[in-house]
C-alpha cells in the first residue's frame, strides 16, 4: 500500500476548546459524520471551533503577510494535536447580512448573471451591466483637466457619463420613507425646554447643546411660533459649519440627519428603542416611480422576449429556470448554462418557491443556510470537507429527505462530510456517529459514544435513549377561549386567506418551507392583538455581553448590592465604574498582533475577576458581585430565592432561564461563548417576560436535542395555563402532536404553497391523512 493511502483519519487528540474535556476522536475520511448531544454539550466547539478553524487557519497562513493583514485572524485553537486535515468549507447557519440593498440575487451570483445577460441581448440596448443595477447610481461630470505634453501643459474639457440602473427617487431601496413631524418634536415647547423627542436629543445632551446654541433660531421660542425660515433650518438645513461654546462643529436638519444616522439603517439591527422611536415616526411606502422594483426608468426598458430585469427578478425562481431555458442565444451560450444550472439548484435544494428581488435579511436561519450550500452543489472540488451547522433548521419532514439526498451527494463524490444535527431522521443516515455530552456547559465537552447509529441507539447514552421517541397525541385538548380573526390575508404568497386562529389554546402552523406560515403569523396578525413575537433573528452580543446583562438579570442585582452597602449601582458593573482599570473590566488583556492571531492573557490586576479591588471588598447575602455573576444560574436561583439575600426580581429572570433548560449557564459568561441552541432559549427567556396576551414563536425548537424538547413543552403549556395564547410556527412533530389546534399550510412552496390545506386538532390531521403533514405526523405516532 502506498504511504499517500494511509491518511484515512482526521486525527483530534487533546482538545479543549470552551468547555470541552481532552476530547480525542478519529474521524473517517470520505464519509458522512454526525455530531449529537444536547445543546451546549460541546458539538460546535469540536466541530466548527477547532477542527473547521484550524483547517481555515492553516490555508490562511499559505497567504503572505500584507494579504493576512486583511483577513480575519483565527487563534490555533486550544488542542494538542489535529492531524489529517483537508480543505474546510462551512455552510453555517448565520443570517444573512440585512443590508436593504442584498437581495436573494445579489447574495448568489444569479443577479449579476441577469445582468449581463440583458446587457448583451435586452432591446433597446442601454448600457453595460451596471446599467441594470439596482447598487450604481447614474453619474454625470465635466471639467477640466491638465495634460502635460513634454514641456508644454494644457487644458482640456472632458465630460464622463456613467450609466447606472439605480432609481433616483428611492436610491435603490424600492421604498421611500415620509417622517410624521409631530413624533419628531412638541411644538408648544421650546429648544430648550425638551421639544425634541427624539431618543438621544435631550436638552441636556450634545445635540441638545448643538440646536441651542447654533443661532438659527430662538431656542427659547415655542416651535409652533417659529417663521417658516426658522423652521425650515430646524428641519432641512443643509451642513454648515458652526461654533457652540468655542467647539467647531457641523449643523445638520433635523431631517437629513435622521435619514443619515437612523433611516440608512436596517430596522432589525437597531436597538429596541430606537426601532420603536423609527415605527413610531416613519411611514415606508413603496417607491412610486419604480414601483418597488429599485430600477430606474431606463433598465426596466429593456426588454427580452418582452420581459424586463425587474419583471424576470420577481418571478418564483422555478418559473424563472424555465424562462431561461427557452432561451436559444449561440452568443451567451456559455452563461446561459452557468445561469440555468445556479437556478435549478435552488429548485434542487427545495428553495425554487423564492425570487430573486427578495432581500437577503427576509430569509430565515435555514434558507440563509441552504441558499449558501447552492455555491457548493456543482462543484468538481473532491476531498474537501463540508461543515453543516443544522442543515434541517426550517424543513419540513417532507423536505428532510431531499437534504439528505444532497448530502450523500457531497460524500459519494469523495468529500468528508461533518454535520452538527439533533434531528433523527438525519442522524439515521449517518456512517459514523459522535455522540458528546453528557449534560449542557461544565458537565458537558466528553465523547460519551463514537460508532454507528444501530451502535447509539444501544449505548444508553442521552441521545440514544431518545433517538427512538414518539410523543403521542393528547387524550384532550383545551377549549378556545375566543379567536383572532385574520381576513383577506395575502402577504407574499398568501391566496387571500381568511382563518381564525383560536386563543387561550397552544397553536401550531405548520406546512412545507415556503407555504406562508410567516407570511400569515408575522405579517398578517392585527397589529394592535397584543403579541410578543419571539422571532429566529440571532442575538448579537459582544465579550463583554454575558446571560446577566443580555436579561436585565443585572438591574436588580446591582441594586441589591447598591442598597445592602449604601454606594452607587454603577460600581456593580463591569462596564461602567467599578471596571478593573488595567482591562478595563473586560478581565483579560488583549494584544493584537496584525496578521498573527491575537494574543489574550488574564489580567494580573483583577485576576480576571473584571472589577476594581476596592468593588469586591462590598458583599451580599455573604458574596461579592464577581463571586455572584461566578454562579450558575441554578445556583443563583436558590441563592437569591431566600434568606437575606432574597431578591424577588431576580429571582423572577432566574426561575424563567431555568425553565427554558439554561439551569447550567454561567450568569458572567460571554455569550459568544454560547451555542446557537443556548441563545436561541435565552432570547426566548428574557422575551418572556413581556407582557402580551399572544406569544408568537418562530421554531423554537431550533437547536434543541430530543431530551430539550420536552422541557420545551412542559414550558409552552405552564405559558397558556397561565392565560397566554401561544401560537408556535413550527416543523417539529413533537410540537405538532403536543398542539391544541393545527392551522396547516400549503399544499406547495411559492405560488403552489399560500392556502389553508387542513386546521383542526392533530387527531384529525392523523385521522384525515389528507395532507403532507397529516402522513408525516401518522407515522410519527405510529397511527
Amino acid at each position: 500500500m502506498d504511504a499517500a493511502d494511509t491518511h484515512d483519519l482526521i486525527r483530534v487528540l487533546g482538545a479543549r476548546e470552551n468547555n470541552l474535556k481532552d476530547v480525542s476522536v478519529e474521524l473517517p475520511k470520505r464519509r458522512l459524520t454526525v455530531f449529537t448531544g444536547v445543546s451546549g454539550s460541546g458539538k460546535s466547539s469540536l466541530v466548527f471551533g477547532t477542527i473547521a478553524a484550524e483547517s481555515q487557519r492553516l490555508i490562511n497562513e499559505t497567504y503572505s503577510a500584507f494579504v493576512q493583514g486583511f483577513m480575519p485572524t483565527l487563534a490555533r485553537p486550544d488542542v494538542d494535536v489535529l492531524d489529517g486535515l483537508t480543505t474546510a468549507i462551512i455552510v453555517d447557519q448565520q443570517r444573512m447580512g440585512a443590508d436593504p440593498r442584498s437581495t436573494v440575487g445579489t447574495a448568489t451570483d444569479a443577479g449579476a448573471m441577469l445582468r449581463i445577460l440583458f446587457s448583451r441581448l435586452g432591446q433597446p440596448h442601454i448600457g453595460p451591466p451596471g446599467a441594470f443595477s439596482f447598487n450604481v447610481p447614474s453619474v454625470r461630470a465635466a471639467g477640466a483637466i491638465t495634460v502635460q505634453r513634454g514641456t508644454d501643459a494644457k487644458a482640456e474639457k472632458v465630460t464622463f457619463t456613467r450609466t447606472g440602473g439605480m432609481c433616483p427617487r428611492c436610491e435603490g431601496r424600492g421604498s421611500v420613507s415620509d417622517i410624521d413631524l409631530t413624533a419628531l418634536y412638541d411644538d408648544s415647547k421650546s429648544i430648550n425646554e425638551g421639544a425634541i423627542t427624539i431618543p438621544g436629543y435631550s436638552v441636556d445632551g450634545w445635540y441638545g447643546r448643538i440646536l441651542g446654541g447654533c443661532g438659527f433660531f430662538d431656542a427659547d421660542k415655542p416651535i409652533r411660533r417659529f417663521t417658516k425660515a426658522e423652521l425650515a433650518a430646524l428641519l432641512h438645513k443643509e451642513p454648515t459649519k458652526i461654533k457652540v461654546e468655542g467647539i467647531n462643529l457641523t449643523y445638520e436638519g433635523l431631517i437629513p440627519k435622521l435619514q443619515k444616522s437612523m433611516l440608512a439603517k436596517d430596522r432589525e439591527a437597531m436597538q429596541p428603542h430606537i426601532r420603536a422611536f423609527v415605527d413610531r415616526a416613519v411611514t415606508f411606502t413603496v417607491c412610486p416611480e419604480c414601483d418597488g422594483t429599485r430600477l430606474a426608468e431606463a433598465a426596466r426598458s429593456s426588454l427580452i422576449g418582452g420581459r424586463s430585469i425587474a419583471d424576470v427578478c420577481a418571478m418564483q425562481l422555478s418559473d424563472l429556470a424555465d424562462w431561461v431555458g427557452e432561451l436559444d442565444e449561440p452568443t451567451v451560450a456559455p452563461l446561459l448554462t452557468a445561469l440555468r444550472h445556479t437556478l435549478d439548484s435552488f429548485a434542487e435544494i427545495g428553495l425554487g418557491y423564492l425570487s430573486l428581488d427578495r432581500p437577503s435579511g427576509t430569509l430565515s436561519g435555514g434558507e440563509a443556510q441552504r441558499v449558501k450550500m447552492i455555491r457548493q452543489l456543482g462543484s468538481a472540488l473532491t476531498d474537501v470537507t463540508y461543515v453543516f451547522d443544522e442543515p434541517t433548521t426550517g424543513l419540513h419532514p417532507h423536505d428532510i429527505a431531499r437534504m439528505n439526498g444532497l448530502l450523500r451527494r457531497l460524500r459519494d463524490k469523495g468529500n468528508t462530510v461533518l454535520v452538527v444535527e439533533h434531528k433523527p431522521e438525519m442522524i439515521a443516515i449517518a456512517d459514523h456517529v459522535i455522540d458528546l455530552g453528557p449534560g449542557a456547559g461544565a458537565d458537558g465537552g466528553t465523547v460519551c459514544f463514537e460508532g454507528t447509529v444501530d451502535g447509539l441507539r444501544a449505548s444508553g447514552t442521552v441521545t440514544g435513549r431518545h433517538l427512538d421517541d414518539r410523543a403521542a397525541l393528547k387524550k384532550t385538548v383545551r377549549t378556545p377561549t375566543g379567536r383572532l380573526e385574520i381576513r383577506g390575508a395575502s402577504t407574499h404568497n398568501l391566496h387571500d386567506v381568511d382563518v381564525d386562529i383560536p386563543l387561550g389554546v397552544l397553536v401550531v402552523v405548520t406546512g412545507v418551507a415556503g407555504s406562508g406560515k410567516s407570511s400569515l403569523v408575522h405579517g398578517s396578525i392585527p397589529a394592535d392583538a397584543g403579541v410578543v413575537s419571539i422571532d429566529q433573528t440571532p442575538i448579537r452580543g459582544s465579550r463583554r455581553s454575558n446571560p446577566a446583562t443580555y436579561t436585565g438579570l443585572l438591574e436588580p442585582i446591582r441594586k441589591a448590592f447598591a442598597k445592602a452597602n449604601g454606594v452607587k449601582p454603577a460600581l456593580f458593573s463591569a462596564n461602567s465604574s467599578g471596571a478593573c482599570p488595567a482591562c478595563n473590566g473586560a478581565g483579560v488583556i488583549y494584544t493584537d498582533l496584525a496578521m498573527m492571531a491575537g494574543v489574550a492573557s488574564t489580567c494580573e490586576e483583577c485576576d480576571g475577576k473584571r472589577f476594581d479591588a476596592s468593588v469586591l471588598e462590598y458583599r451580599f447575602g455573604g458574596h461579592d458581585i464577581s463571586e455572584v455573576l461566578a454562579m450558575s444560574v441554578a445556583d443563583a436561583e436558590e441563592f437569591f430565592g431566600s434568606g437575606q439575600a432574597r431578591t424577588p426580581a431576580a429571582h423572577t429572570i432566574l426561575r424563567r432561564l431555568a425553565d427554558v433548560g439554561l439551569g447550567y449557564l454561567g450568569l458572567g459568561q460571554p455569550l459568544t461563548t454560547l451555542s446557537g441552541g443556548e441563545r436561541q432559549r435565552l432570547k426566548l427567556a428574557t422575551r418572556m417576560g413581556d407582557k402580551g396576551a399572544v406569544h408568537v414563536l418562530d421554531e423554537p425548537t431550533a437547536g434543541l436535542h430530543l431530551a430539550d424538547v420536552e422541557q420545551l413543552l412542559g414550558l409552552l403549556d405552564r405559558l397558556v395555563d397561565g392565560g397566554t395564547s401561544v401560537i408556535v410556527v413550527e416543523h417539529h412533530q413533537a410540537v405538532m402532536a403536543h398542539a391544541d389546534w393545527i392551522i396547516d399550510l400549503g399544499p406547495g412552496a411559492g405560488h403552489d404553497g399560500g392556502r389553508i390545506v387542513s386546521e383542526g386538532t392533530p387527531a384529525d390531521l392523523v385521522a384525515a391523512r389528507s395532507t403532507l403533514t397529516g402522513e408525516h405526523l401518522a407515522a410519527y405516532v405510529g397511527a
